[in-house]
């Protein structure tokens, strides 16, 4: 749910945000949601 969370902030950031960073936190919005997609938890491994 972090990570979904940490997606959503970032893009909103992004689309509202300055010239220079908008690229670079676009990237990591999507990254994060990605990862909330299929499941990663960090160190502790897929949920399966």
């Amino acid at each position: 749910m972090l990570w979904l969370i940490l997606g959503i902030v970032l893009l909103v950031i992004a689309i509202g945000g300055g010239v220079i960073v908008n690229p670079l936190l676009f990237v990591l919005g999507i990254v994060a949601i990605v990862l909330f997609l299929t499941g990663w938890r960090g160190s502790r491994g897929p949920a399966y």
